[in-house]
């Protein structure tokens, strides 16, 4: 994989969940994964009403797509969490920590709170950027 450069300067916050920069090297080769929401292969929601279900089938989701590109969780630089407004962010970001909070180099991460996602019965979609080897 190309050497990426976790960027954590001191003085600012350090936390295992996410980096607060990353530089990617030239030439690497970029996976930009589409919003990822709590469909499964019949198209149908799964976890109605359930942030944290929604969450964990969206990340199966995510992984899925990394895997077909020949990626893994630890290729992921840039993660982008959408979430209703109503949704339980506690509860969605307990489910992102059981299956990504453990990565030794953790990816940029932005949280943004929406009135409404492309379906009424989204609570959360996630959007993301990995560098493959």
């Amino acid at each position: 994989m190309a050497k990426l450069e976790h960027i954590n300067p001191k003085g600012m916050h350090k936390n295992p969940a996410f980096s607060q920069g990353i530089v990617i090297p030239a030439g690497a080769s970029t996976l930009i994964i589409g919003g990822q929401n709590a469909v499964d292969e019949k198209g149908e929601v799964v976890g109605k009403g359930d942030t944290a279900a929604q969450t964990t089938k969206a990340v199966d989701n995510l992984i899925a797509v990394l895997e077909a590109a020949g990626g893994k969780l630890e290729d992921l630089v840039r993660v982008g969490l959408l979430l209703r407004d109503d949704a339980d962010l506690k509860a969605g970001f307990g489910a992102w920590m059981a299956r990504a909070g453990k990565l030794k180099n953790p990816p940029t991460v932005t949280t943004a709170i929406v009135s409404q996602l492309a379906n009424p019965d989204y609570l959360i979609e996630i959007e993301a950027t990995a560098v493959l080897s």
